[in-house]
């Protein structure tokens, strides 16, 4: 009997250099952390860390203009993917700054001197008298950077669905590592691992289900399953509902948002600044090719959920926002409300995709940068106990701190859509692609939710503004150049992208059509 011929999977590595650089240097970092002295590990992971981030942006740049299915048809690298990449590794840069920051919490940073020391042991205050730190940090980051890049590159359910997990297991650790208040903390990690653990099962049966269907895991293949059938099939529909959750749950859409202002509130705040503008990138961006790629054909039995969906992510978000008296619960709830807009340009397709991709890739980078920069901005906010998340601590801010506070207060009216900022670019370009896509219910809906997302915002810049100082007020820490740096960007990208937007809007533009 003739033995089988084996054929040698093509891998493009030049192509999927940015995955291989950022994986690569995260299990480097894995090395540094086992082998290194204590003392220098520090300084090496910074370096590393900030290297690999680099030189995978330096390689993203260079495959501009690339357009091909790469690793056998499993990964897509086309302008969607360059530009998603370059956005993801630019952010993941500025948050790797705020994870760095040593000044602003007496020397170490935010992270717990020894994850394993129960809280309130012996063994956590030795760990703090000895002012250890958790280098360990750097490479879970990395690792769940190189999560993020996959994810919106994939092009079969199989590796979406190894990439989920793959951002999914960092972050779940990294919410429980905070040095402070570290019983929120774990509770936020615990809440997190257990309800994305619930999320990735309905992906993962969700697939199945698909896979049932069509025959393949692949985009094209299913895509043409679907081409090819005619009528409503049980095994589509419900594969595209289960697999949606998962997708939605990354995002923070409602009804899957519930651990959503627990885990930001929780998280350490550089790791909140992270997820909530990288991973919500990633998600949207997995999102947009697994339902106009795979599953376009079958556009008009899914797009009524996803209204649905938009509808219910932008008045809980909203309306629930108005409540709050955390000033991190309520940047959670109004990222809940941008989800929402999010998918108002997501479902608001007609005839050409292209025009609301890129009003999506758009306003995924100019929230991006408000978000970390906002983030920024609440770890500078202290008392006795760590960072002053209660709204009653940032009561006359802008008397105490006028710089401070008025930094926040730009970020708050990008949040909000004002004019001039690179909030209102954004939401003019998604609201208007909707409209023309013939989505103008959900657009009435989104200008009403931003009206009453405005409120909670001016609320905070009048408290900061518009109210005496309390005599025993927080203090602003003065952060070192990591944090300056972050905030810095945040400030010139919401600045610029309000005042000058054409220049993205036209790359957004050119890196609107996906592959498949």
């Amino acid at each position: 009997m003739p033995t089988p011929g084996f054929s040698t999977p093509t891998i493009e590595y030049a192509k999927v250099a940015p995955l291989l650089i950022v994986f690569g240097v995260a299990i480097l970092s894995v090395l540094v952390e086992a082998f290194l002295p204590r003392r220098t590990r520090y300084t090496a992971q910074v370096i590393l860390s900030l290297a690999a981030l680099v030189a995978a942006l330096v390689s993203t740049i260079g495959l501009a203009g690339s357009k091909l299915l790469a690793a056998e048809g499993a990964i897509a690298v086309d302008g969607f993917t360059l530009f998603l990449w370059g956005t993801i590794l630019v952010l993941s840069i500025v948050s790797l700054l705020l994870v760095a920051e040593r000044s602003v919490d007496g020397g170490v940073t935010a992270f717990a001197g020894q994850a394993a020391a129960l809280p309130g042991t012996e063994a956590e205050r030795e760990a703090l008298a000895r002012r250890l730190e958790q280098t360990e940090v750097f490479p879970l980051f990395l690792f769940a950077v190189g999560g993020m890049l996959l994810f919106p590159a994939a092009n079969d359910l199989l590796m979406m669905f190894v990439a989920l997990e793959v951002l999914s297991l960092p972050l779940y650790l990294l919410c429980g590592l905070a040095r402070r208040r570290r019983l929120l903390s774990q509770e936020a990690a615990m809440k997190y691992f257990l309800l994305g653990a619930f999320a990735s099962a309905f992906f993962l049966y969700g697939m199945a289900l698909l896979y049932g269907y069509a025959g393949t895991v692949s985009f094209t293949g299913i895509a043409a399953a679907i081409g090819g059938k005619v009528g409503v099939d049980g095994l589509l529909l419900g594969g595209t509902a289960l697999i949606a959750v998962g997708l939605l749950f990354k995002i923070g859409a409602a009804p899957f948002h519930m651990w959503t202002p627990d885990v930001y509130q929780g998280a350490p705040t550089a790791i909140t600044a992270f997820m909530a503008a990288c991973t919500k990138i990633a998600a949207i961006g997995a999102l947009l090719r697994l339902f106009y790629v795979a599953l376009g054909a079958a556009r008009w039995d899914w797009q009524p959920m996803i209204w649905v969906v938009a509808i219910l992510t932008m008045g809980v978000g909203a309306v629930l926002a108005l409540t709050q008296s955390d000033i991190k619960r309520m940047l959670a709830y109004s990222s809940i409300a941008h989800a929402g807009f999010l998918l108002v340009g997501f479902v608001g397709v007609r005839n050409d995709i292209g025009i609301n991709t890129s009003a999506i890739l758009f306003y995924l980078a100019a929230y991006g940068f408000a978000t970390v920069g906002a983030f920024a901005v609440v770890t500078l906010v202290r008392d006795a106990s760590g960072e002053a998340t209660h709204l009653s601590r940032w009561v006359g801010l802008g008397k105490r701190a006028p710089l401070v506070a008025g930094v926040m207060a730009l970020f708050l009216l990008a949040f909000a859509g004002i004019p001039l900022t690179s909030g209102f670019m954004g939401k003019w370009a998604v609201f208007s692609a909707a409209w023309q896509g013939g989505a103008w219910p959900l657009v009435v809906v989104g200008v009403v939710a931003s009206v009453v997302a405005a409120f909670f915002y001016v609320r905070v810049i009048v408290l900061m503004f518009f109210n005496e100082p309390a005599a025993e007020g927080p203090t602003v820490a003065v952060p070192s150049m990591f944090t300056s740096v972050a905030v810095a960007i945040g400030v010139a990208a919401t600045v610029v992208l309000g005042l000058m937007p054409e220049p993205l809007l036209q790359l957004a533009a050119r890196a609107s059509q996906l592959a498949g």
